[in-house]
């Protein structure tokens, strides 16, 4: 399996927030995330995952 992890300025370019944002959005539980490291410090989000969070958010408008 081949996952591309992004960090959380790379994941808040995407988005096009700022750094704290995607932080806010990962700790109340928005966009799953992977804590690497020891102790574990370093979060990572999958584009899989960011992409799944960008199609559950789309508004689809009615014409």
């Amino acid at each position: 399996m081949n996952v591309r992890l992004l960090t959380v300025a790379q994941a808040a370019g995407h988005l096009g927030v700022s750094t704290k944002t995607v932080q806010r959005m990962y700790r109340a539980g928005e966009v799953p995330h992977v804590r690497l490291g020891t102790p574990p410090r370093w979060v990572r989000i999958s584009q899989t995952d960011l992409d799944a969070f960008i199609a559950r958010r789309r508004i689809e408008v009615a014409m």
